[in-house]
């Protein structure tokens, strides 16, 4: 059996951000456990492209842009200069509309956001990491003595011994994937089932071209569509790099489960030429990340119902029961201010981090 006085479950931005915070408190007796073969949950990159979390709000996410200027991250603005498009049907012409309404600017991570994950990586002994462990049981015998079962790729079962936990996957999924001894609390389960997981519901394309061709045309890449198959689309490009576009598909998860990945590709290519001309007819190359099929971030309650009945983020741990303080809730969901964006990974993990370390202050010393 393997001792810890800490675990941290997820080694999505939540979980490494808060191993990274017990490394800076010089609190070292802690391990994270990852159910992938990689880090990084949500944040999901290739070739330098995100296909899953993807901006940052420097106005409004002050917490994450610190933490992206602490670990020298090279990043540009989101472009939107240009027309927008809107197309509200096969019959009717698109609409050009000038894009004067200036949001809050966005800013996204030069090679993407993977660079976030890798650069945190970087600051936590490879020793406290280990992957392809996914927890299946969580077992509390009594008071700060909790036997966490993980079991790896070819079913081989390992146990580990802590005092606590810091929960870094979603609710929902926490909820379907492991089984609590003893149970949850009801409205605590209930609340955790009815928590809707970010990304876990939608599909990204990407379509990668050697130019901005349609910067040429004056257009800026955002497109909202009522036809689809992508219902929101925007420019994916890297400054002096390369060229993309990118859009989320409006096609329900139950749906797209029952279409050829192949015929996805297809529609989507079909819609960019309908949208952009013929130059947008040939990308170098083109990806797709349905979420909805990761295991490790969608459940079957994703895929029939994308919103949640609570308006609020669920409690960050249970006050009636055994769990009380000894299982805290960390990942984005949990945030108050900011819960499924990237911003609230890292609200919901200082707040988890330090709700631990503060009511278990006799224990950690």
């Amino acid at each position: 059996m393997i001792k810890s006085k800490i675990i941290i479950i997820g080694g999505g931005l939540s979980g490494l951000y808060a191993a990274y915070l017990l490394e800076q408190a010089n609190f070292v007796d802690y391990l994270l456990l990852e159910a992938r073969d990689r880090l990084g949950g949500r944040i999901f990159s290739s070739h330098g492209f995100d296909l899953g979390a993807t901006w940052i709000w420097p106005e409004m996410n002050s917490q994450l842009i610190q933490l992206v200027n602490e670990l020298n991250l090279p990043f540009f603005e989101q472009d939107e200069n240009g027309d927008l498009l809107i197309e509200q049907s096969r019959e009717a012409p698109l609409i050009r509309l000038p894009n004067n309404a200036r949001t809050t600017p966005s800013i996204r991570l030069k090679g993407g956001m993977n660079h976030l994950i890798y650069a945190l990586k970087q600051k936590i002994p490879a020793n406290k990491i280990i992957m392809g462990q996914e927890v299946t049981d969580l077992i509390c015998h009594k008071k700060h003595e909790i036997e966490v079962i993980t079991q790896d790729h070819t079913g081989l079962k390992t146990t580990y011994q802590t005092y606590s936990i810091l929960l870094a996957i979603p609710p929902r999924l926490a909820s379907h994937k492991i089984k609590f001894t003893p149970a949850l609390p009801l409205p605590i389960s209930q609340q955790w089932q009815e928590t809707a997981t970010w990304m876990a519901p939608h599909a990204k394309y990407i379509a990668i071209y050697p130019e901005p061709f349609w910067k040429q045309d004056g257009l800026s890449g955002q497109v909202r569509s009522n036809l689809g198959p992508l219902v929101e689309i925007h420019d994916a490009s890297i400054p002096n790099d390369q060229a993309a576009l990118f859009g989320f598909l409006g096609i329900p998860s139950v749906t797209r489960h029952k279409i050829d990945k192949k015929d996805l590709f297809t529609d989507c290519q079909a819609q960019l030429v309908r949208l952009f001309g013929n130059k947008a007819k040939n990308p170098q190359l083109t990806f797709l990340k349905d979420w909805s099929t990761d295991l490790f971030t969608s459940t079957k309650a994703d895929w029939m119902n994308s919103t949640s009945t609570y308006s609020f983020s669920p409690d960050i741990t249970s006050t009636t029961s055994l769990w009380d303080d000894q299982i805290i809730g960390i990942a984005s969901e949990w945030s108050k201010q900011y819960s499924g964006y990237l911003a609230g990974a890292i609200d919901a993990a200082i707040v988890g981090v330090l709700h631990h370390l503060k009511n278990n202050r006799n224990i950690f010393k």
